[in-house]
């Protein structure tokens, strides 16, 4: 007979287990459709913020880990998997950590912070493989301008579907 204790690990694990095969299955869905790869690498993040909802930072980390891992074996367009990698799969802990400072704007810094940084290592390390097309090499300024407005969006988006979550869908809200 499994104590409560036992049962609830079990349900975390197993919870962040579908969480990653959803998440990498999303991945694995982006190379199939290439020309929207983004806004589905991005839609498999919501699962690693479901899981820091659910049961927390580890969960979170475990999903994206666990879809990182996967995506690099099973996903044919590495750019998708790398896109993952490097933004989309962490960012729901890194958000997680940023809305916990008391200051909104020192919040806001922080993840317009990590955000930049992920974009510089895109641009200047593996820009062939994430970005296609001239257009990044020549104007920098204007592509750190329209990321960090559609990062902007993507945020509150995010923000409104965690609200929609915690109150319609998880029976664990009162956690968060």
């Amino acid at each position: 007979m499994m104590t409560d204790r036992r049962r609830g690990r079990a349900r975390r694990i197993a919870l962040t287990g579908i969480l990653t095969g959803l998440s990498a299955g999303l991945l694995y869905l982006s190379a199939l459709i290439p020309t929207s790869y983004i806004g589905t690498v991005a839609a498999a993040s919501l699962f690693a913020f479901a899981a820091v909802i659910e049961t927390g930072l580890a969960g979170g980390a475990f999903v994206f880990a666990g879809t990182t891992v996967l995506g690099f074996l099973l996903v044919p367009m590495k750019s998708a998997v790398l896109l993952y990698a490097l933004f989309f799969g962490y960012y729901p802990i890194v958000k997680s950590l940023a809305e916990r400072i008391k200051s909104r704007l020192c919040g806001w810094a922080v993840k317009l912070a990590v955000m930049n940084a992920a974009l510089t290592v895109m641009l200047f390390v593996f820009s062939g493989l994430v970005f296609s097309g001239d257009f990044f090499s020549r104007s920098y300024p204007l592509v750190y301008l329209v990321f960090n407005a559609c990062f902007i969006v993507f945020d509150f988006g995010v923000s409104r579907l965690i609200v929609f979550y915690c109150a319609r869908i998880s029976k664990y809200s009162h956690k968060v």
